[in-house]
């Protein structure tokens, strides 16, 4: 009871905070989240989970409107060239700082934005047909060695973080897989089921019930920690190569990159209060998204960092937006 009053008392503040009009402070009402990608899909519904939450919660109102197109380039550069006064935020991905690295864009991941909060994390999957004779990572990298070019492994691509992830992969193990793109995850696990490929690199989310059936066996995941739901998948760090850390997909929350301090404060706890209320948790279950909370200049340093290793894998891989 003492923790839902110490709650409470918080968000009353952030409330009074968001209402009350300074120097340094959010002052209009509504505030647009700008969601790069079409409607219907995660990043769409994970904004809409967060805006109707924090509304519930007395926080500013806020709508949701996508601006999808050029691999989310558009919607990145809505947000970039907003007012940055608070009213705009930007719901961002991997795609964020992957897109600069493969075409021409109009916003500077780094100097156009300011990091509010990551908020989540989608875990990446290595799978197989279950009727497939590899059970761990090793051996099917070991076929791999034996049998350079003859192995596939397969991902949403090109120029995703999945197939990113695949290159990232063929690096640490120094090993020769075939790389085949799929335009979505289902097709490519359809073509794992009928035998088409050997392997795939896919959303944890998207292979879930194939896992479940047992039509699919997990080889490994990309997390720096064991899946809770897969306790006896070994992670690919556990496999015996660092982790595959570009692989592992996220959503946060930016805003322009002169937006005062005290405003990207403000939303920060707003976002964060959102993350941790319990009926937003058992949504991001259903999802298969892990909450990450991630904020300000931890988020701003992990951007950074992967926007450098993006830039390497996909020059020394030859990685093109086509």
């Amino acid at each position: 009871m003492k923790l839902i009053q110490t709650l409470t008392m918080a968000v009353a503040a952030l409330v009074w905070a968001w209402a009350t009009p300074d120097a340094g402070a959010q002052t209009t009402r509504t505030i647009r989240i700008v969601v790069p990608f079409p409607a219907g899909g995660s990043a769409d519904t994970l904004a809409r989970i967060f805006a109707d939450q924090i509304g519930k919660a007395g926080g500013p109102a806020m709508v949701v409107e996508n601006r999808p197109g050029a691999g989310a380039s558009i919607g990145y550069e809505v947000v970039a060239h907003a007012v940055a006064d608070g009213s705009t935020v930007g719901m961002i991905s991997n795609s964020f700082v992957i897109n600069p690295s493969l075409r021409k864009v109009n916003y500077d991941p780094q100097a156009d934005f300011a990091p509010v909060c990551n908020l989540v994390t989608s875990p990446q999957v290595i799978v197989v047909n279950s009727a497939s004779p590899y059970h761990t990572l090793s051996e099917l990298i070991a076929a791999a060695h034996a049998k350079p070019g003859e192995l596939t492994l397969a991902s949403l691509g090109p120029a995703t973080t999945q197939h990113i992830g695949v290159e990232q992969l063929k690096r640490l193990a120094q090993a020769d897989f075939t790389y085949i793109p799929y335009s979505g995850g289902a097709p490519a696990i359809t073509a794992l089921l009928g035998g088409h490929v050997t392997a795939v690199l896919q959303n944890y989310s998207e292979a879930v019930e194939h896992l479940q059936a047992g039509t699919l066996r997990a080889l490994a995941v990309t997390t720096a920690k064991r899946l809770e739901p897969l306790p006896d998948v070994q992670t690919v760090a556990e496999a015996g190569y660092p982790a595959l850390e570009l692989a592992v997909a996220w959503f946060g929350i930016a805003v322009p990159a002169k937006t005062p301090a005290a405003t990207v404060g403000q939303l920060s706890s707003l976002f964060s209060a959102a993350l941790a209320a319990p009926e937003v948790k058992t949504k991001l279950q259903t999802l298969q998204l892990y909450p990450a909370g991630t904020c300000g200049a931890d988020f701003a340093a992990q951007i950074r960092a992967a926007d450098a290793s993006y830039r390497k894998i996909i020059t020394d891989a030859h990685i093109s937006a086509e």
